[in-house]
């Protein structure tokens, strides 16, 4: 039987080997650690500036806002666009410092049997402004044009009389005083797939994955065809539509908040900022038929 000594001599001749495993797996646990607080540093950086960013066109908004209230004039935005292309994030931004009483989000759902029998715009309507008051329509009547005739929701007889009847219920909004600013977020496929892949693998992002997304890949063409036809009907002088690249979000959601503040003059509108649209990111609807019609000739079919 050995001593004491000896059993700590033996235990500190093994230690050294043992201690260096040991020491090589934390020291690669704690490299890993810095290189994901470092990612996350950097991420949190890199967000924090684009929020700064956007703060002076927010402020903006606040002074748009104010001016409607003022002279009681009514405001409807549409966000339309592919899923995953970034409207419901942009919408967030540009009402995060807005009054609240002087503002309304609306995204309607799957109408019931009753608002089915309406005439179509009915349930839109219902949700329009009040004098000084804007609306944001998280997905509007233009379901009609894309979402519906892709999956069959409505009849090719409601998809016709959707377009025949849509650009002259818009002049009409437009007659009456009604500032209407049309907004198309364009993603590309690729973007949009990561996209969903990441709302599938993010458990606080799950709940925006559903099942007509999980289509959307598989129709993609179709929604493109739809596009193609919605932009060449319904992007008119009185209500034109504006197409915003959206693979960035930050650049998106800039340009978004330009397009809203150049359509109404408010007062004290600010001559530092820049508020012309980059042309890299913002389309008008005749130019972005203008590239989908030359993808065609090109390639054959629609890519965007």
């Amino acid at each position: 039987m050995s001593s004491p000594e000896e059993s700590v001599a033996e235990e500190s001749v093994a230690e050294p080997d043992r201690t260096a495993a040991e020491l090589q797996a934390e020291n690669e646990d704690l490299r890993a650690e810095l290189r994901r607080a470092r990612d996350h540093d950097s991420r949190a950086t890199r967000q924090y500036h684009r929020e700064l960013e956007l703060m002076p066109y927010q402020a903006e908004l606040l002074k748009l806002q104010k001016h409607l209230e003022d002279h009681n004039r009514r405001m409807v935005v549409l966000f339309e666009g592919r899923d995953a292309a970034g409207k419901g994030g942009t919408i967030r931004r540009v009402t995060r410092y807005m009054n609240e009483k002087h503002y309304r989000v609306v995204a309607l759902g799957k109408p019931t049997e009753e608002q089915r029998s309406q005439w179509y715009f009915q349930r839109y309507v219902a949700q329009f402004p009040t004098g000084g008051e804007v609306v944001l329509f998280d997905r509007s009547w233009y379901n009609r044009a894309m979402v519906e005739p892709v999956f069959g929701f409505c009849s090719d007889e409601e998809y016709r009389n959707f377009m025949k009847g849509v650009v002259g219920f818009e002049r009409d909004l437009v007659r009456q005083g009604t500032t209407l600013v049309k907004l198309y977020f364009s993603v590309t496929k690729d973007e949009q797939q990561r996209r969903f892949d990441r709302r599938r693998d993010d458990p606080l992002r799950q709940w925006k994955l559903s099942e007509i997304d999980v289509q959307a890949q598989e129709h993609w063409d179709d929604f493109t065809d739809m596009k193609y036809k919605m932009l060449k009907r319904t992007s008119t002088p009185d209500a034109p539509w504006m197409v915003i690249r959206s693979e960035n979000k930050h650049f998106a959601r800039m340009e978004a908040m330009k397009l809203i503040l150049n359509a109404v003059e408010y007062e004290g509108r600010s001559s530092e900022l820049d508020f012309v649209p980059d042309p890299d990111i913002v389309a008008s609807g005749p130019h972005e038929l203008e590239l989908m019609e030359a993808e065609r000739i090109q390639g054959g079919r629609f890519t965007v």
